[in-house]
């Protein structure tokens, strides 16, 4: 987001302020920002942001893909990591996929490493999509969303 003095007068100086938005990023981010002046012999000055963001709860992969031929069961496993020095505890709140796809929540490391297993149902014979929520004891991140993709492959004939 860039807010910015629209009119300077010749000579004059400006004042640019650019904000990022860094909900559902983590880690190492750059953005970048083009400013243009009616002045024919000045060139665009570009403007560069480096952050860093740091999250409570890691999780990885942040997303779900299930795919495969009909008639076969697919799994795939989820790590969530506590990035904070106190114990996180989970709690499912939430599944909208019950008769695709089932799943099991393992702690690996007590408050710490957590596994979720997803396996799919292989009686399922179209594409879906869903989620699994979790509640968190983290105030700083009091919901964990977890987005699941399926999709069949019809076996060739032959």
């Amino acid at each position: 987001m860039a807010e910015f003095d629209t009119v300077i007068l010749p000579g004059g100086k400006g004042k640019i302020r650019l904000q990022i938005k860094t909900e559902g990023y983590e880690g190492s981010i750059k953005k970048t920002a083009k400013v243009y002046s009616n002045e024919p012999e000045k060139k665009p000055m570009i403007l560069r942001m480096k952050a860093f963001v740091k999250v409570p709860i890691k999780v990885s992969p942040r997303y779900v893909y299930l795919s495969g031929p009909e008639g076969t069961s697919i799994t795939r496993v989820v790590e969530i990591k506590a990035e904070l020095e106190k114990p996180l505890v989970l709690n499912p709140v939430q599944f909208n996929l019950d008769e695709k796809v089932e799943y099991t929540l393992e702690e690996t490391e007590k408050g710490k490493r957590f596994h979720v297993n997803f396996r799919s149902n292989p009686g399922v014979k179209q594409a879906y999509r869903g989620f699994l929520k979790f509640k968190t004891n983290y105030p700083e991140k009091p919901e964990l969303t977890i987005q699941i993709t399926g999709r069949v492959v019809k076996k060739k004939s032959g």
